[in-house]
């Protein structure tokens, strides 16, 4: 059984008012006098959602435990010191509200809960394994308020956003969004049934889990247990007579299969891939055995995409560019693709992070995408039949206009919105701007 966590309109705003940053949440965490761990987990659970948290850790160690918080896909130590007892109650109080076995601690368990609360709900999933010290715990919050639901919110160049409007607009076709998990994957294929949905389109979803609820749209989950996995689900929806579908995850051969084929009769497709480039997704494909020949017509459009943290607006720092970084700029803004409106970048605002009570002294607040676009034109499909390695691919890629995820982002740190670093950290050392 599952169970709900209550939090009242007065709940909220006093944890508001108290924890606005990470030093906030420890000091609460510290400082805690109440007897009951039930009020405590309320405290941690309203603390991480002020802080706009998507992850809490919490981490046996020897002789206690330690809170982390994942903020903008960074982890955060959030509290240290805290009593073996205290996180041993914790745990058994996540396990009662996740409908968990209370008496095994020597292997993993996964169950989910709710916190209510007075304008939303928010689903936790929770994840528990046995550690060297005891039991570990990671709570995943999927709070609807965090979810950009409209395709321009996204963090598009005008370019790109082009490009995936007509893609998109299409009535069959296959859209790969490629990337690591926790990369903005299923955001941005939510935008898209988002952008799509009307009362006279059928939408339906297969995923593992279902995330976020969408109005108008026929969401299912995978049941592997009881025979419903991606490929089988994939089936069953073709009989339901869809326009729009998504896949939540190509895994193995018979999905893609399948999923292409939905794309060859007339079904838009919307999936994902583990790939670390969109023109990777291609050699992927291939070593699941996915035959060229199906594969060249029925793709559209690959996408890869990271998140990178975005400068507080109230706290960032201009950095003065000197003749060496300047000529730096011109001579990328030069080598990029025609498509892009490299004049809009001619005057460059590189930033840096600061800190302020507003970002709770993390000189960034939220997250936007990098992104890379491989559309399947003629060209690019011709290629597929050949079965190319990635660098044939990237070649072509580049030849057709393609600009790379760090390319979209060093054009984003020009304009402001994140940092040359953060950019490096998310896609890899630059060599053009050593940072």
């Amino acid at each position: 059984m599952r169970a709900n966590v209550n939090l009242d309109a007065g709940e909220i705003t006093e944890i508001n008012k108290r924890i606005r940053s990470i030093p906030d949440f420890s000091k609460e965490i510290s400082g805690f006098k109440n007897p009951l761990i039930s009020q405590m987990l309320e405290v941690v659970m309203g603390g991480a959602i002020a802080l706009h948290a998507s992850d809490i850790h919490l981490e046996p160690i020897k002789g206690g435990s330690v809170f982390r918080l994942r903020i903008d896909g960074i982890l955060h130590t959030a509290a240290e010191g805290v009593p073996t007892a205290t996180h041993k109650a914790l745990i058994m109080r996540v396990k009662l509200l996740s409908g968990l076995k209370l008496n095994i601690n020597d292997e993993p368990q996964d169950g989910r809960f709710t916190v209510d609360m007075p304008e939303r709900s928010i689903e936790i999933r929770t994840s528990i394994i046995p550690a060297e010290y005891g039991e570990a715990v990671v709570m995943r919050l999927l709070d609807p308020k965090g979810l950009k639901v409209n395709l321009e919110d996204l963090g598009w160049r005008a370019d790109d956003l082009a490009i995936v409007t007509r893609e998109i607009a299409k009535p069959n076709g296959l859209i790969l969004n490629t990337g690591p998990t926790g990369s903005g994957k299923t955001t941005t294929l939510y935008a898209f049934l988002r952008h799509k949905v009307t009362p006279e389109i059928k939408v339906i979803t297969v995923e593992d889990p279902v995330e976020y609820h969408l109005a108008g749209i026929s969401q299912t989950q995978v049941a592997p247990d009881a025979g419903y996995t991606f490929a089988s689900g994939l089936r069953s929806i073709l009989r339901q007579d869809p326009d729009v579908i998504l896949v939540g995850e190509i895994r193995d051969r018979e999905t893609a299969e399948t999923a292409m084929n939905a794309s060859l009769t007339g079904h838009l497709v919307f999936t994902t891939l583990h790939t670390n480039s969109a023109v990777g997704a291609i050699p992927r494909l291939v070593d699941l055995g996915v035959n060229s020949h199906v594969m060249g017509p029925a793709l559209t459009l690959v996408i890869a995409q990271r998140l990178v943290r975005v400068l507080c607006k109230e706290c960032k720092k201009t950095v003065p560019a000197d003749k060496k970084l300047v000529g730096n700029i011109e001579e990328f803004l030069s080598s990029l693709p025609k498509r892009v409106n490299a004049s809009a970048y001619a005057s460059p605002h590189l930033h840096e992070a600061v800190g302020c009570a507003v970002c709770g002294g993390l000189g960034y607040k939220g997250r936007t995408s990098v992104f890379e676009l491989f559309p399947v034109t003629k060209e690019v499909e011709r290629l597929i039949y050949e079965e190319p390695n990635e660098i044939h691919l990237a070649e072509l890629a580049r030849k057709e206009g393609m600009v790379t995820m760090q390319e979209d982002g060093i054009l984003k740190a020009l304009q402001g919105i994140t940092t040359l670093e953060e950019v490096e950290r998310v896609t890899g050392p630059i060599p053009r701007f050593p940072v």
